[in-house]
């Protein structure tokens, strides 16, 4: 109980202090695309680019309807991205700030929202393709997209523990960064964001046991114009009250070692 009220301490002090972190994040970014005239809209290119040539692959290879599967792709695609980045990044999110942890009393936690914030940036930027393949093949229902909002919400809280403890661990052992790497891109494969679901037919368990797929499917059915189904709902919920209690637990039980492993 100790370790958690201390985390808990901390990450609301870190919740206080917004406008550094999201300042950091900014910051970051554009230091990363200084002198570029599109700036982040480079890698939503990218991102268009590799969504056309999947579609253009698969869907031929697999003799799928366009309209159908270039939304469900591109959602999909999006949301993984934005999904996989902050959790792969937050490994580093300790290591990378070595120099402010080590000379500055700030919050931990800070650096994990402001990986958390970049990558939300670049989502916006990527959530353009999205736009124009609604906004192409039409709306499905107007009545499902408002959960697209809670369940974005819920995505994030899910990625944002998951950098804590990956970030945690990795300050300790610095060979985990490639395997949450190696690990990231093996669950992206198993992972229904190239092929619906029901493709894998008795192989399906794949997906029923895979975490990954309620956090995807939660925010990519409103906008296919589908209700995530309670079951949906109930693992992602169970996974945030979980996963938060770990990663606070965890973090407040080292949290005066993290220096020290830097």
């Amino acid at each position: 109980m100790a370790a958690l009220g201390i985390a808990t301490a901390d990450l609301k002090a870190s919740i206080k202090a917004w406008r550094l972190w999201s300042l950091l994040g900014w910051i970051e970014i554009r230091q990363r695309y200084a002198r570029s005239k599109l700036g982040p809209f480079w890698l939503t290119i990218s991102m268009g680019v590799v969504i056309g040539a999947i579609a253009l692959v698969f869907g031929t290879l697999f003799h799928q309807d366009m309209a159908t599967y270039l939304p469900m792709l591109s959602t999909g695609m999006v949301t993984w991205t934005l999904l996989s980045t902050i959790i792969t990044e937050g490994c580093n999110v300790y290591i990378s700030s070595d120099k402010y942890i080590r000379q500055v009393r700030t919050p931990r936690l800070i650096y994990v929202l402001q990986a958390m914030w970049r990558n939300f940036i670049i989502f916006l930027h990527n959530f353009v393709i999205v736009l124009i393949v609604l906004g192409f093949y039409g709306i499905k229902s107007w009545e499902t997209m408002p959960l697209f909002f809670p369940g974005l919400i819920m995505l994030l809280l899910n990625a944002v523990w998951m950098a804590m403890v990956v970030g945690l661990f990795s300050a300790r052992f610095r060979d985990l960064p490639q395997i949450v790497v190696a690990f990231m891109q093996v669950m992206y494969f198993i992972t229904p964001i190239m092929f619906a679901a029901s493709a894998l037919k008795k192989h399906e368990w794949l997906i029923t046991y895979n975490p990954f797929a309620y956090l995807i499917n939660l925010v990519r059915q409103p906008l296919l114009g589908e209700f995530p189904t309670m079951l949906t709902w109930n693992v992602v919920v169970g996974m945030t009250l979980v996963g938060w209690v770990f990663a606070l637990t965890l973090t407040g039980r080292y949290y005066k070692r993290i220096p020290y492993w830097l």
